[in-house]
Protein backbone atom coordinates (compact mmCIF):
# COMPACT_ATOMS: atom_id res chain seq x y z
CA UNK A 1 0.00 0.00 0.00
CA UNK A 2 2.90 2.65 0.82
CA UNK A 3 4.90 1.55 -2.51
CA UNK A 4 1.22 2.26 -4.52
CA UNK A 5 1.39 5.48 -2.72
CA UNK A 6 4.72 6.42 -3.26
CA UNK A 7 3.96 6.18 -6.67
CA UNK A 8 1.05 8.32 -7.03
CA UNK A 9 2.19 11.10 -5.36
CA UNK A 10 5.34 11.62 -7.46
CA UNK A 11 2.73 11.56 -10.67
CA UNK A 12 -0.37 13.84 -9.07
CA UNK A 13 3.09 16.02 -8.22
CA UNK A 14 4.55 15.94 -11.76
CA UNK A 15 0.95 16.56 -13.01
CA UNK A 16 0.25 19.81 -10.82
CA UNK A 17 3.88 21.20 -12.12
CA UNK A 18 2.85 20.72 -15.86
CA UNK A 19 -0.67 22.21 -15.14
CA UNK A 20 1.56 25.03 -13.41
CA UNK A 21 4.25 25.54 -16.00
CA UNK A 22 0.99 25.85 -18.50
CA UNK A 23 -0.44 28.72 -16.77
CA UNK A 24 2.47 30.60 -16.69
CA UNK A 25 2.99 29.49 -20.49
CA UNK A 26 -0.84 30.86 -20.72
CA UNK A 27 0.08 34.42 -18.95
CA UNK A 28 2.97 34.96 -20.10
CA UNK A 29 1.64 34.52 -24.09
CA UNK A 30 -1.58 36.46 -23.20
CA UNK A 31 -0.87 39.91 -24.05
CA UNK A 32 0.52 38.94 -27.41
CA UNK A 33 -2.67 36.70 -28.17
CA UNK A 34 -5.06 39.86 -27.39
CA UNK A 35 -2.67 42.29 -29.45
CA UNK A 36 -3.07 40.18 -32.52
CA UNK A 37 -6.85 39.49 -31.71
CA UNK A 38 -7.35 43.49 -31.40
CA UNK A 39 -5.05 44.22 -34.58
CA UNK A 40 -4.90 41.66 -37.02
CA UNK A 41 -7.98 39.33 -36.54
CA UNK A 42 -11.00 41.77 -35.27
CA UNK A 43 -9.65 44.12 -38.28
CA UNK A 44 -9.46 41.57 -40.73
CA UNK A 45 -13.18 40.50 -39.35
CA UNK A 46 -14.77 43.70 -39.82
CA UNK A 47 -13.25 44.42 -42.96
CA UNK A 48 -14.91 40.80 -44.25
CA UNK A 49 -17.94 41.90 -42.90
CA UNK A 50 -18.34 45.37 -44.17
CA UNK A 51 -17.62 43.92 -47.10
CA UNK A 52 -21.32 42.40 -47.81
CA UNK A 53 -22.78 46.03 -46.42
CA UNK A 54 -22.90 49.29 -48.69
CA UNK A 55 -21.60 51.00 -45.41
CA UNK A 56 -20.59 54.49 -46.36
CA UNK A 57 -18.78 56.91 -43.80
CA UNK A 58 -21.30 59.57 -42.58
CA UNK A 59 -24.34 57.62 -43.07
CA UNK A 60 -25.77 56.38 -39.63
CA UNK A 61 -27.65 53.29 -41.53
CA UNK A 62 -26.16 50.80 -43.61
CA UNK A 63 -28.29 47.64 -45.10
CA UNK A 64 -26.33 43.67 -45.92
CA UNK A 65 -26.45 43.42 -49.95
CA UNK A 66 -24.32 40.07 -49.94
CA UNK A 67 -21.97 39.64 -52.87
CA UNK A 68 -23.24 42.96 -54.67
CA UNK A 69 -19.85 44.58 -53.98
CA UNK A 70 -17.94 41.68 -55.64
CA UNK A 71 -20.09 40.98 -58.41
CA UNK A 72 -19.61 45.74 -58.84
CA UNK A 73 -15.52 44.34 -58.89
CA UNK A 74 -15.91 42.44 -61.70
CA UNK A 75 -17.17 45.42 -63.97
CA UNK A 76 -15.43 48.20 -62.53
CA UNK A 77 -12.94 49.38 -64.63
CA UNK A 78 -11.29 51.50 -62.37
CA UNK A 79 -10.46 48.00 -60.35
CA UNK A 80 -9.53 46.32 -63.58
CA UNK A 81 -7.24 48.65 -64.82
CA UNK A 82 -5.26 48.87 -61.02
CA UNK A 83 -4.85 44.85 -60.97
CA UNK A 84 -2.97 44.99 -64.49
CA UNK A 85 -0.94 48.04 -63.21
CA UNK A 86 -0.85 46.21 -60.09
CA UNK A 87 0.45 43.04 -61.89
CA UNK A 88 3.31 44.73 -64.22
CA UNK A 89 4.69 46.77 -61.85
CA UNK A 90 5.33 43.41 -59.68
CA UNK A 91 6.36 41.95 -62.87
CA UNK A 92 9.58 44.84 -63.12
CA UNK A 93 10.14 45.50 -59.88
CA UNK A 94 10.12 42.26 -58.18
CA UNK A 95 12.82 40.37 -60.19
CA UNK A 96 14.86 43.02 -60.92
CA UNK A 97 15.41 44.07 -57.78
CA UNK A 98 15.50 40.62 -56.64
CA UNK A 99 18.78 39.87 -59.60
CA UNK A 100 20.26 43.24 -58.50
CA UNK A 101 20.45 43.17 -54.96
CA UNK A 102 21.99 39.24 -55.08
CA UNK A 103 24.42 40.53 -58.17
CA UNK A 104 25.08 43.77 -55.82
CA UNK A 105 25.66 41.77 -52.67
CA UNK A 106 27.89 39.25 -54.60
CA UNK A 107 30.72 42.35 -55.39
CA UNK A 108 30.12 43.54 -51.77
CA UNK A 109 31.41 39.87 -50.47
CA UNK A 110 34.07 40.09 -52.91
CA UNK A 111 35.52 43.35 -51.91
CA UNK A 112 37.36 44.12 -48.82
CA UNK A 113 38.48 47.33 -48.68
CA UNK A 114 35.48 49.06 -48.80
CA UNK A 115 32.61 46.96 -48.03
CA UNK A 116 31.55 49.08 -45.21
CA UNK A 117 30.81 51.87 -47.18
CA UNK A 118 29.19 50.25 -50.00
CA UNK A 119 27.04 48.14 -47.71
CA UNK A 120 25.44 51.59 -46.25
CA UNK A 121 25.52 53.45 -49.91
CA UNK A 122 23.37 50.91 -51.38
CA UNK A 123 20.97 50.97 -48.08
CA UNK A 124 20.27 54.08 -47.97
CA UNK A 125 17.50 54.07 -50.32
CA UNK A 126 15.62 51.93 -48.26
CA UNK A 127 16.28 54.11 -45.16
CA UNK A 128 15.00 56.74 -46.82
CA UNK A 129 11.63 58.46 -46.75
CA UNK A 130 10.31 57.93 -50.06
CA UNK A 131 7.48 60.91 -49.76
CA UNK A 132 11.30 62.58 -48.95
CA UNK A 133 12.83 61.57 -51.82
CA UNK A 134 9.84 62.53 -53.82
CA UNK A 135 11.01 66.16 -55.10
CA UNK A 136 14.36 64.35 -56.18
CA UNK A 137 12.44 61.72 -58.27
CA UNK A 138 10.13 64.87 -59.76
CA UNK A 139 12.96 66.59 -60.80
CA UNK A 140 15.46 64.03 -62.04
CA UNK A 141 12.20 62.42 -64.65
CA UNK A 142 11.46 66.33 -65.21
CA UNK A 143 10.85 66.45 -68.82
CA UNK A 144 12.52 70.04 -69.51
CA UNK A 145 15.93 70.40 -66.71
CA UNK A 146 16.05 66.80 -65.54
CA UNK A 147 18.87 65.32 -65.59
CA UNK A 148 17.58 61.41 -66.99
CA UNK A 149 16.73 63.64 -70.46
CA UNK A 150 19.58 65.62 -70.32
CA UNK A 151 21.74 62.10 -70.85
CA UNK A 152 19.53 61.45 -73.27
CA UNK A 153 19.62 64.46 -75.24
CA UNK A 154 23.42 63.85 -75.48
CA UNK A 155 22.83 60.43 -76.60
CA UNK A 156 20.93 62.15 -79.41
CA UNK A 157 17.39 60.77 -77.92
CA UNK A 158 14.63 62.39 -77.41
CA UNK A 159 13.37 62.12 -73.50
CA UNK A 160 9.51 61.27 -72.56
CA UNK A 161 7.65 62.91 -70.25
CA UNK A 162 8.28 60.19 -67.47
CA UNK A 163 5.95 60.76 -65.07
CA UNK A 164 3.37 62.82 -67.04
CA UNK A 165 2.86 60.20 -69.66
CA UNK A 166 0.50 57.50 -69.60
CA UNK A 167 2.70 55.24 -71.67
CA UNK A 168 5.53 55.86 -69.62
CA UNK A 169 4.72 56.49 -65.98
CA UNK A 170 3.97 53.20 -64.62
CA UNK A 171 7.90 52.13 -66.09
CA UNK A 172 9.27 55.29 -64.06
CA UNK A 173 7.38 54.14 -60.94
CA UNK A 174 8.87 50.95 -61.30
CA UNK A 175 12.20 51.98 -61.24
CA UNK A 176 11.61 53.95 -58.28
CA UNK A 177 10.55 50.78 -56.96
CA UNK A 178 13.55 49.02 -57.85
CA UNK A 179 16.08 51.89 -56.63
CA UNK A 180 13.79 51.21 -53.15
CA UNK A 181 14.19 47.38 -53.18
CA UNK A 182 16.93 46.14 -53.95
CA UNK A 183 19.59 47.25 -51.02
CA UNK A 184 16.99 45.79 -49.16
CA UNK A 185 17.30 42.85 -50.72
CA UNK A 186 21.36 42.97 -50.97
CA UNK A 187 21.38 42.79 -47.06
CA UNK A 188 19.40 39.47 -46.88
CA UNK A 189 21.96 38.20 -49.62
CA UNK A 190 24.93 39.33 -47.74
CA UNK A 191 23.68 37.90 -44.82
CA UNK A 192 22.84 34.15 -46.68
CA UNK A 193 26.54 34.76 -48.63
CA UNK A 194 28.12 35.38 -44.67
CA UNK A 195 26.29 32.22 -43.62
CA UNK A 196 28.02 29.42 -46.40
CA UNK A 197 30.51 28.30 -45.27
CA UNK A 198 34.28 28.52 -46.87
CA UNK A 199 35.26 25.36 -46.56
CA UNK A 200 32.76 24.35 -49.58
CA UNK A 201 34.03 26.94 -51.76
CA UNK A 202 37.63 24.93 -51.27
CA UNK A 203 35.90 21.37 -51.71
CA UNK A 204 34.19 22.34 -54.83
CA UNK A 205 37.62 23.97 -56.36
CA UNK A 206 39.17 20.14 -55.39
CA UNK A 207 36.16 18.81 -57.55
CA UNK A 208 37.11 20.53 -60.59
CA UNK A 209 34.86 23.64 -59.90
CA UNK A 210 37.16 26.19 -61.41
CA UNK A 211 35.82 29.36 -62.44
CA UNK A 212 33.51 31.28 -60.10
CA UNK A 213 30.82 30.33 -62.66
CA UNK A 214 30.59 26.62 -61.69
CA UNK A 215 31.33 27.64 -57.82
CA UNK A 216 28.51 29.74 -57.90
CA UNK A 217 26.08 27.22 -59.59
CA UNK A 218 27.52 24.11 -57.81
CA UNK A 219 28.16 26.23 -54.15
CA UNK A 220 26.57 29.55 -53.60
CA UNK A 221 23.32 29.04 -55.34
CA UNK A 222 21.73 25.74 -53.85
CA UNK A 223 23.31 27.25 -50.10
CA UNK A 224 21.35 30.18 -51.02
CA UNK A 225 17.91 28.47 -51.51
CA UNK A 226 16.14 29.41 -47.94
CA UNK A 227 17.27 33.26 -48.64
CA UNK A 228 16.28 33.39 -51.84
CA UNK A 229 12.52 32.11 -51.23
CA UNK A 230 12.27 34.66 -48.24
CA UNK A 231 14.15 37.64 -50.55
CA UNK A 232 11.13 36.41 -53.06
CA UNK A 233 8.27 36.26 -50.99
CA UNK A 234 8.87 40.11 -49.27
CA UNK A 235 10.08 41.20 -52.81
CA UNK A 236 6.65 40.52 -54.16
CA UNK A 237 4.47 41.22 -50.91
CA UNK A 238 6.34 45.12 -51.13
CA UNK A 239 6.04 45.09 -54.64
CA UNK A 240 2.28 44.39 -54.31
CA UNK A 241 1.73 46.90 -51.63
CA UNK A 242 3.07 49.94 -53.78
CA UNK A 243 1.33 52.70 -52.69
CA UNK A 244 3.78 55.89 -51.24
CA UNK A 245 4.98 56.55 -54.49
CA UNK A 246 1.51 56.69 -56.09
CA UNK A 247 0.56 58.85 -53.57
CA UNK A 248 2.83 61.16 -53.92
CA UNK A 249 4.09 61.14 -57.38
CA UNK A 250 1.20 60.48 -59.61
CA UNK A 251 -2.15 60.29 -57.77
CA UNK A 252 -2.86 57.95 -60.27
CA UNK A 253 -2.66 59.71 -62.91
CA UNK A 254 -2.78 60.57 -66.01
CA UNK A 255 -5.61 58.74 -66.93
CA UNK A 256 -5.22 56.01 -64.14
CA UNK A 257 -2.24 54.81 -66.18
CA UNK A 258 -0.50 54.57 -62.54
CA UNK A 259 -3.14 53.49 -60.20
CA UNK A 260 -2.62 50.72 -57.84
CA UNK A 261 -4.63 48.41 -55.61
CA UNK A 262 -4.02 50.31 -52.84
CA UNK A 263 -4.43 53.33 -54.47
CA UNK A 264 -7.88 52.50 -55.36
CA UNK A 265 -8.94 50.84 -52.22
CA UNK A 266 -7.76 54.64 -50.53
CA UNK A 267 -9.94 56.17 -52.83
CA UNK A 268 -12.94 54.53 -52.33
CA UNK A 269 -12.49 54.68 -49.11
CA UNK A 270 -10.79 57.92 -47.50
CA UNK A 271 -12.14 60.05 -51.04
CA UNK A 272 -15.58 58.60 -52.06
CA UNK A 273 -16.21 56.99 -48.16
CA UNK A 274 -17.71 53.88 -49.85
CA UNK A 275 -16.09 51.96 -46.67
CA UNK A 276 -18.17 48.89 -47.67
CA UNK A 277 -16.85 48.94 -51.43
CA UNK A 278 -13.19 49.32 -50.30
CA UNK A 279 -13.54 46.78 -48.48
CA UNK A 280 -14.64 44.28 -50.89
CA UNK A 281 -11.81 45.19 -52.14
CA UNK A 282 -9.67 44.94 -50.03
CA UNK A 283 -10.32 41.24 -48.98
CA UNK A 284 -9.81 40.68 -52.80
CA UNK A 285 -6.45 42.45 -52.15
CA UNK A 286 -5.63 40.16 -49.09
CA UNK A 287 -6.63 36.79 -51.28
CA UNK A 288 -4.20 37.78 -53.92
CA UNK A 289 -1.09 37.99 -51.34
CA UNK A 290 -2.31 34.59 -49.70
CA UNK A 291 -2.64 32.73 -53.19
CA UNK A 292 1.09 34.34 -54.32
CA UNK A 293 2.31 33.25 -50.80
CA UNK A 294 1.02 29.84 -50.90
CA UNK A 295 1.91 29.50 -54.86
CA UNK A 296 5.64 30.52 -53.49
CA UNK A 297 5.94 28.20 -50.83
CA UNK A 298 4.22 25.10 -52.57
CA UNK A 299 6.29 25.64 -55.65
CA UNK A 300 9.71 27.02 -54.88
CA UNK A 301 10.28 25.33 -51.24
CA UNK A 302 10.46 21.90 -52.90
CA UNK A 303 13.35 22.90 -54.49
CA UNK A 304 15.04 25.09 -51.59
CA UNK A 305 17.93 23.17 -49.92
CA UNK A 306 18.35 23.72 -46.36
CA UNK A 307 21.50 23.22 -43.72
Amino acid sequence: MASVASLVIPDSAAIAHRRSEARIAWMLVLPAVVLLFLFVLLPVAAVVALGFTDFELGYGKFRFVGFENYAHLITDRTFRKSLWNTTVYTAIVAPVSILLGLGIAMLIESETAARSFFRTAYFLPVASLIVAMATVWQYMFHPTIGPVNALLALAGLPGPNWLGSSGTVLYSLSIIGVWQSAGFNMVLFLAGLTAIPRELYAAAEVDGARSSFDRFLLVTWPMLGPTTLFVITISITNAVKVFETVKTLTEGGPNKASEVLLFTIYQEGFVYLRVGYASAMTVVFLLILVVLMFLQYRILDRRVHYT
